[in-house]
């Protein structure tokens, strides 16, 4: 291991603040990602369900209408 304790880790040479405050920058970057990646992709498939619902009631409607 490069260094010769946890404290000298974290200060990684002076440039400590500099280094976690790039590794919390992506890490919050890459989380909202995420986040905002499966938000949509549930709001899509809602969307989905509820267009293929809609088209069953629409078939049913019309079926209703061709058999009176």
């Amino acid at each position: 291991m490069q260094f010769d304790s946890f404290s000298a880790f974290l200060a990684m040479g002076g440039y400590g603040f500099y280094v976690w405050l790039a590794v919390a920058f992506s890490l919050l970057t890459l989380g909202s990602l995420t986040i905002t990646t499966i938000i949509k992709r549930r709001q899509i498939i809602h969307e989905i369900k509820n267009k293929h619902q809609r088209i069953q009631r629409m078939r049913a409607a019309e079926k209703m209408e061709n058999t009176l």
